[in-house]
């Protein structure tokens, strides 16, 4: 890391991302990526090369395997925090439905403001609605970030 990490540091440059087509397995700004590629995108930023080569993974990759991958991969690189406590420029997991591993992942914006990349769609700001407030698992923050001033 050469530079301090910030929240709206963070904030900003997944803002960046909006409009990046969804690609399986993609994280290059403005190219394509899926939810964990616009997470890698974020970190290679502002921390430089991935500390892990993400091996291929399917679409249904967490229905078929029921192990917690994501939040084993995120324990190791992230830093856990509650839910309750989460900030903006913290990283959430979702599970899709009851009963399976998280899959999915979103930065959080505000408080009731999420990016992601989805199936179908771009990277784009969606509001952390009941939907996907219901499926919030697990969250996280960006090793040592800093500050309170965010978007």
């Amino acid at each position: 890391m050469n530079r301090p990490v910030t929240r709206l540091a963070v904030c900003q440059e997944a803002l960046e991302w909006i409009g990046t087509p969804y690609r399986h397995q993609a994280s290059t700004k403005a190219a394509g990526c899926d939810c964990l590629g616009l997470v890698r995108g974020i970190w290679r930023k502002f921390y430089g090369d991935e500390p892990l080569n993400m091996p291929p993974y399917t679409p249904n990759w967490a229905e078929k395997g029921g192990a917690e991958i994501l939040k084993n991969t995120a324990d190791q690189y992230l830093c856990p925090v509650s839910l309750a406590k989460s900030k903006p420029a913290d990283v959430l997991l979702f599970r899709m439905q009851a009963g399976v591993p998280a899959k999915h992942m979103a930065i959080l914006l505000k408080d009731d403001l999420i990016i992601h990349a989805y199936w179908g769609r771009a990277v784009t700001k969606s509001y952390l609605a009941p939907f996907w407030q219901k499926r919030r698992a697990y969250a996280y923050s960006f090793p040592q970030i800093s500050g309170e001033n965010y978007v």
